[in-house]
């Protein structure tokens, strides 16, 4: 017997301005424009709506000539959580609803992992829900750009760093050790996909930052230094990378000249 469907909304924040790639939203890909990718995979995941959230009358334009949902939000947002809350505002959400944030950047994104991340969130009765993959390799584990997550019994997140943990103390300290993982450690790279009650959104704007936010450079950990629950999704499957420089954007042209 199949599980009955989940009832949310998917947005995708497209903000224009990008210090790396300029009108990112508006990068062509196999003759749309990148927010419209990222929209139809939304629109593929069984979303009851899917509005793309913008701060720039050329990314509005280029949804609406796409046959899009979408709306013009503030330009001083400080973050997509942000903009995020403001779509909930103006659509006049009902706090229980459930919000699937799909980055505007990722254009190969899994319709699959979307209804996941609604599902999960529906089914654990969090506030917020993530995904994570485990890592298997050294080198991940302690590259700092890459977060990782350390989980509760229960699944939710206990913390979020961009530390390698949680840190195999003898097997790191022996000679070399630091070259291999020890078997059975909990190890999870973070993905930064979210879905999120419209409670939560409403909420985070008030939340002030945490210390350990600042210097960890990481949001999320403002809403469980808040006593918010982030329940996680372990993934065996990683999701495809998106698109923050150049060199990536000419990668993702070239996949969709090929396919």
């Amino acid at each position: 017997m199949n599980a009955s469907p989940i009832r949310f909304k998917a947005v995708v924040p497209a903000r224009y301005a990008s210090s790396r790639l300029p009108a990112k939203p508006l990068l062509d890909l196999g003759g749309k424009p990148m927010v419209a990718r990222v929209a139809e995979r939304a629109l593929l995941s069984g979303a009851e709506e899917v509005w793309v959230a913008t701060d720039h009358a050329d990314v509005v334009a280029a949804a609406q000539s796409n046959g899009l949902q979408v709306m013009l939000t503030r330009a001083d947002h400080p973050t997509g959580t942000d903009r995020l809350a403001e779509v909930v505002e103006q659509r006049g959400w009902s706090d229980d609803t459930i919000i699937v944030n799909v980055q505007g950047d990722e254009p190969l994104i899994d319709p699959v992992i979307i209804a996941q991340m609604a599902r999960q969130l529906a089914e654990s009765g969090a506030d917020i829900a993530t995904v994570a993959h485990p890592i298997s390799e050294a080198a991940e584990f302690f590259n700092p750009n890459l977060v990782k997550v350390v989980c509760k019994a229960d699944g939710d997140a206990m913390y979020f760093s961009r530390a390698p943990i949680p840190y195999a103390r003898d097997h790191f300290a022996a000679p070399g050790g630091k070259e291999t993982l020890p078997a059975g450690l909990p190890a999870f790279r973070h993905i930064g996909l979210y879905a999120y009650r419209a409670h939560f959104l409403r909420a985070y704007a008030r939340l002030a930052p945490s210390p350990v936010e600042r210097f960890e450079a990481l949001e999320q950990l403002r809403a469980l230094y808040h006593g918010f629950r982030i329940s996680v999704v372990i993934s065996e499957h990683l999701p495809m990378p998106g698109v923050d420089t150049p060199e990536e954007a000419a990668r993702m042209q070239q996949w969709f000249r090929e396919h």
